[in-house]
């Protein structure tokens, strides 16, 4: 078998391409950043995606990520190990631990912050996990803010030939999940044991897989952990775990509805919208107070770009 390593090795047929993330610092936590990426921008309407740690933090130490905003999509945090205090303007004060799914949506414009809280910082913890964003279609763009928590009991999972599988959001494999969204995509963390196979919903228009830990083999290439591969529309696609088995991040959906302008926090398929959020947080902070929090991380100097013109670098 060859390796991907190797870039005298063309892709599959299949794979569009693969993506290798960048590094970046939030709150003072590093995380590698998939999506958006020159490659590719998004996938289905994955439109950001970060990998936090695995990482540990020392006595007195967390993550400090301050109050600020966003529109014009949902944040979906899922976790591996350790745990997240979400704090948010519609009052939500919330811990979310390994396996469940916190589902933020800005729609016309919500704060919140993630921190480590007090009491995991009286001795040395550990966090991982995967944090993502869902672009809004431009019929729920401007929805009401919204926030929904479902415990891993709550999501639908499949157990069977080496693969054990979770369903985050959407419809796949037979299976639903109960989080709602308004777009048609699929989400699942699946772990899978050494030569297990786990194929790709074939109904979906576009097609993604993380390589998280371990790695996994498509039509005798081989792909490392800390790559993201994005799969041809219609090909019949299965990834096979490598000698230590693997786990993997699989996700997408149907395409946008339109390209989206992206700054910072902000994703909207209007230029014009994001000019207003810029705006409304510089002048009262979006007036959307966050419970227990008393900072907030200022508008940041940079450009607004258009999905295909370049990766931004918030």
């Amino acid at each position: 078998m060859s390796t991907i390593t190797d870039p005298t090795n063309p892709l599959p047929q299949g794979i569009e391409t693969v993506i290798l993330p960048r590094t970046h610092d939030i709150g003072g936590f590093e995380v590698r950043r998939a999506l958006p990426a020159k490659e590719r921008q998004m996938v289905g309407p994955f439109i950001f995606f970060d990998q936090m740690g695995p990482g540990e933090f020392l006595t007195g130490t967390g993550v400090d990520v301050r109050p600020h905003p966003h529109i014009g999509l949902s944040t979906v945090t899922y976790l591996f190990e350790g745990e997240i205090e979400h704090r948010d303007s519609l009052g939500t004060e919330l811990a979310i631990a390994p396996g469940d799914v916190n589902w933020m949506t800005a729609g016309q414009g919500i704060v919140h912050s993630e921190r480590t809280a007090k009491p995991r910082r009286v001795a040395p913890h550990r966090l991982s996990g995967i944090q993502s964003w869902v672009a809004l279609p431009k019929s729920h763009e401007e929805a009401a803010p919204a926030f929904v928590h479902h415990g891993a009991a709550q999501l639908p999972t499949l157990d069977a030939e080496g693969v054990k599988l979770r369903l985050v959001a959407g419809e796949a494999w037979g299976i639903a999940s109960p989080v709602a969204t308004p777009s048609e995509l699929f989400y699942a963390d699946a772990v899978l044991a050494p030569g297990a196979q786990v194929p790709m919903p074939d109904h979906q228009e576009e097609r993604g897989a993380y390589v998280f830990s371990g790695s996994v083999e498509v039509a005798g290439q081989v792909f490392e952990a800390g790559r993201m591969l994005v799969f041809r529309a219609g090909d019949r696609m299965s990834l096979r775990a490598g000698p230590l088995g693997a786990r993997l991040l699989l996700l997408g959906g149907a395409s946008m509805d339109g390209p989206r302008y992206l700054f910072w926090n902000f994703v909207s398929s209007s230029r014009e919208r994001i000019e207003q959020a810029k705006a409304d947080w510089n002048r009262d902070r979006f007036g959307a107070p966050v419970p227990g929090e008393t900072e907030w991380i200022p508008l940041p100097e940079k450009k607004v770009v258009r999905a295909g013109e370049g990766a931004p670098t918030s």
